[in-house]
């Protein structure tokens, strides 16, 4: 005899369920937390809780190039980004289509030497996104800067809340690549929507009404250049305090200022830029 042989002539309902469910039993079961790999199998039945995500910051690009340039550059040897968003997504069942090159559990090689809020080497640490777009284009009256259209915010946004709200990362930890590498990076630019960005919970923004209170409070006594420094590194810059407008100040500022203050970013600390810095760090350090 090969094993136990059952008839299920006339048993209906609930008793042919439990019939079937005791032929499962008896046959034998893989349990649901038994993984098999390559030679050996993985119990998941007892989870840890002592641990966190790997992924901690959300850096936003923008490609400096058309569509099929970024694909086959970021599909290459050299440079990658967990996700591609097209500068007109396509659409499948009414939501746009985003472009995964790496898996969110990988490293991907999108922000190189990098800085923040005292972690290094921010690929280690973050979900990088290249969104298409040229970034300045030279015309005969100067450089232009291109916006970025509604499709491709909306499929932007719906992206970026999905990480976010997976791995839970801080609004301040939202960065550009110019925020993580200054001098060295200058996306997404200073047409970047950020504002926009943070009214759909996506990064931080200084409170109005605190960058009001600081522009009185600094109009007529500016905080110093080493003060404005060491506001910058509790923010999140990597800079050191010199008290002295360097290249690396300079850099970090027009950095910022393409953040936060889009309208002037000549990396010069005027009223503006310290008022709206001492209002993010009342409001997020």
């Amino acid at each position: 005899m090969t094993g136990p042989i059952f008839t299920l002539r006339g048993v209906r309902g609930p008793r042919l369920v439990l019939l079937l469910a005791l032929v499962v039993a008896i046959a034998g079961c893989t349990p649901a937390t038994l993984k098999q790999r390559n030679g050996y199998w993985a119990d998941q039945a007892q989870q840890a809780q002592a641990y966190n995500h790997r992924v901690r910051f959300l850096v936003l690009h923008y490609t400096g190039g058309n569509e099929a340039r970024a694909i086959q550059v970021l599909t290459g040897p050299n440079v990658s980004s967990h996700y591609v968003v097209s500068d007109a997504p396509p659409r499948r069942g009414g939501a746009p289509v985003v472009y995964q090159l790496v898996d969110e559990n990988a490293r991907a090689w999108h922000a190189g030497r990098s800085a923040w809020a005292g972690r290094r080497h921010l690929n280690d640490s973050s979900t990088g996104i290249e969104i298409v777009n040229p970034g300045p284009v030279d015309t005969p009256s100067g450089k232009v800067w291109r916006g970025f259209s509604g499709e491709q915010l909306a499929a932007v946004i719906a992206l970026a809340r999905d990480i976010i709200a997976r791995y839970d990362i801080a609004p301040e930890n939202v960065l550009g690549h110019a925020d993580v590498s200054p001098g060295r990076k200058i996306d997404p630019g200073p047409a970047f929507p950020w504002e926009q960005l943070y009214r759909q919970g996506i990064g931080a923004w200084p409170d109005a009404a605190t960058v009001n209170a600081y522009r009185d409070r600094f109009r007529y006594d500016m905080p110093g250049i080493a003060a404005i420094q060491s506001a910058l590194s509790r923010y999140g810059y990597e800079l050191d305090v010199t008290g002295v407008l360097d290249q690396p100040t300079h850099a970090v500022i027009v950095s910022f200022q393409m953040h936060f203050r889009p309208q002037r970013y000549d990396g010069i600390p005027d009223l503006e830029t310290v008022a709206r810095l001492w209002a993010l760090n009342d409001k997020y350090r």
